[in-house]
């Protein structure tokens, strides 16, 4: 699959399709799998990958047995497609490339396109009750968005993916605002006032309820998840669930309770505020624009420590401009380039903090940044892995 076709994930270079003619005819070939379980589907800027988790742990905790399709992966191809957070086996995936390779490549087929197939297949074969479905990108094109789903969530938008959603936040709303389904309840995760009556016309138009998260009653429950921003994603997924419990789903209080102390183990979530060391305190976090680095690093600015170390790379179509401005002055920089081909030349990137007064040095690897933060951090010291995904992903 990698060899093969572009991938985005490494390349950030692929034909964005302008229509979902492909992975029709591909469900239809595979016997349109996705209509045999129940799904929910998870749009949104930023948020989208922990609303999915404490969703499906939430499920999982009440008896449900879970698909859960997510993008991108951080080490394992297989880390996108899990059921009740255990990976697809490594038989499962080949055994899917090997029997339908001939169609695969005969209708070249997008990486992403044969990866939604085959979750849609597996989540079939093993009969799961409910799958949540992550959107890719957007909404409206979207490979998942062939599914009718139970309930679709949109957690936020902002400006992220301009080259191929459009470059003001009304633009990018109207793509993911492709998700809302006729007669179905959409869950709207923030209420920004800009863009509010694009959903809203959209679900009157279709006939389906809507509902704003942060105007429902404020949930007050415990996580495993760290960071203030995960108040923000158990609003939303409360949300969610409330409606599930008004459809006769068989959610009580103790797996709600449950399922959101347990988020990590029972999905194998990672790479949102991961501690891998608590002298010095190590973070990885995969924020990776402008609104989620603004509240990670606020989130960081409010901890105790002597000196901030930022292990930071990014990819080279991300705007930094404003980015930059949000990380502090007195810190310490390692910068590094994600081994992908999209990843930013760690010394550009260096040229660019340093014309806004942060200091660094350049490092030839992620590895080598992050073990020159090792060596000069303090045990009061706080280490911040971060800037990518991919820089994340060379980490843990």
């Amino acid at each position: 699959m990698f060899r093969k076709l572009p991938v985005y994930q490494n390349s950030g270079n692929f034909k964005y399709k302008l229509d979902l003619d492909s992975i029709h005819d591909l469900s239809n070939y595979l016997g349109n799998p996705h209509n045999q379980f129940k799904t929910i589907h998870v749009a949104g800027t930023n948020g989208k990958g922990s609303t999915s988790h404490i969703i499906s742990s939430i499920l999982q905790e009440s008896g449900y047995k879970v698909g859960l399709y997510t993008s991108p992966h951080l080490k394992d191809f297989r880390e996108r497609i899990k059921i009740n957070g255990v990976f697809i086996p490594k038989e499962d995936v080949v055994q899917f490339i090997t029997h339908h390779k001939e169609y695969l490549e005969l209708n070249m087929l997008s990486f992403f396109e044969m990866t939604v197939g085959m979750a849609f297949d597996y989540f079939e074969k093993e009969n799961v009750d409910v799958a949540i479905i992550e959107v890719g990108m957007g909404g409206r094109l979207d490979s998942t968005n062939i599914i009718d789903p139970e309930i679709s969530i949109i957690t936020n938008i902002g400006l992220d993916h301009t080259k191929f959603l459009g470059n003001t936040l009304s633009e990018i709303a109207k793509e993911k605002a492709g998700i809302i389904k006729l007669g179905k309840t959409i869950v709207i995760g923030e209420s920004q006032i800009e863009i509010a009556d694009i959903f809203i016309e959209r679900a009157k138009t279709l006939k389906s309820n809507i509902i704003f998260a942060d105007q429902q009653k404020k949930i007050e429950l415990s996580t495993d998840l760290k960071g203030s921003y995960q108040r923000k994603n158990i609003q939303t997924a409360m949300s969610v669930i409330d409606e599930l419990q008004k459809s006769n789903w068989d959610i009580n209080e103790d797996s709600i309770k449950s399922g959101l102390l347990n988020v990590q183990l029972n999905t194998s979530f990672t790479g949102r505020w991961t501690i891998i060391n608590k002298s010095p305190l190590t973070i990885c976090d995969t924020a990776h624009n402008i609104e989620g680095l603004s509240i990670v690093l606020k989130d960081l600015l409010l901890i105790d420590y002597s000196k901030l170390h930022f292990v930071i790379g990014f990819v080279e179509d991300k705007d930094l401009s404003s980015i930059v401005d949000l990380f502090p002055v007195d810190a310490n920089y390692y910068f590094c380039k994600p081994s992908i081909s999209r990843g930013l030349d760690a010394e550009k990137l260096k040229d660019i903090f340093m014309n806004k007064n942060r200091v660094g040095r350049v490092y030839s690897s992620v590895e080598k940044a992050y073990s020159a933060s090792v060596s000069i951090a303090k045990k009061d010291d706080i280490i911040y892995i971060g800037g990518s995904t991919f820089v994340v992903a060379e980490i843990l």
